[in-house]
């Protein structure tokens, strides 16, 4: 398996999925806290399940405009490797929150149409990776995990400050034509690898880790 594209699973809910991400290939795993997300985790579950993930493996707490408070509960309670911001975060808040925690700190950023990109270049500048996801359809509840994808080529050949993710409705069936259409050394998955909202399935897991490496040969 070729190690040049980097996975993150994300939005487990189970103890067992962390052993099935991670022989699937995962790099990265990824903890919802946003309590309107099938995907959400309580904190004890969070840091039960964070604590059998091997070192190397990334272990990535995503939150949405998380107020310190809650941000100080999570990182203190979850060993954790990197925050990822889902929200409306302004890049004064991104720049914040790294300086506080000490931690990676990766920013979402939702795009409909050429008019979002700049913003990728705004928060390169202050956050460590990017998430370039789809934008959510108006009027939806959650920011992510809406199993949307957006236009591809918006995005081909460019490049920012920081280090990308490509997210938005992946599945094992078109990751391989997202990572060729835009060059993305990483991609996310959360939706995609499920067989119900908030249930992971191993074997959609190694078939999106697998089609994810063939885009990229």
């Amino acid at each position: 398996m070729g190690s040049d594209i980097k996975i993150k699973i994300c939005g487990l809910t189970d103890p067992a999925d962390i052993p099935a991400a991670i022989l699937a290939g995962a790099s990265y795993v990824g903890f919802v806290f946003f309590p309107k997300s099938p995907r959400h985790l309580e904190l004890e579950a969070a840091a039960f399940m964070a604590a059998s993930v091997p070192v190397g493996i990334m272990k990535v707490a995503l939150t949405v405009d998380a107020d310190d408070a809650m941000l100080d509960t999570l990182t203190g309670q979850v060993p954790l490797d990197m925050l990822q911001l889902h929200g409306s975060e302004s890049p004064e808040r991104v720049a914040g929150v790294k300086s506080r925690y000490g931690l990676p700190v990766m920013k979402a950023v939702g795009i409909a149409d050429a008019g979002d990109l700049p913003q990728l270049e705004t928060y390169g500048r202050v956050a460590d990776q990017l998430l370039v996801d789809a934008k959510p359809p108006k009027g939806a509840d959650r920011p992510g995990g809406n199993a949307m994808a957006f236009d591809w080529t918006l995005i081909a050949g460019r490049r920012w400050p920081v280090p990308w993710m490509l997210a938005g409705g992946l599945t094992p069936e078109n990751v391989a034509q997202a990572v060729r259409l835009t060059g993305a050394r990483q991609v996310d998955v959360s939706s995609g690898v499920e067989s119900a909202p908030g249930v992971k399935d191993a074997d959609k897991m190694r078939a999106f880790v697998e089609a994810a490496q063939s885009g990229a040969a």
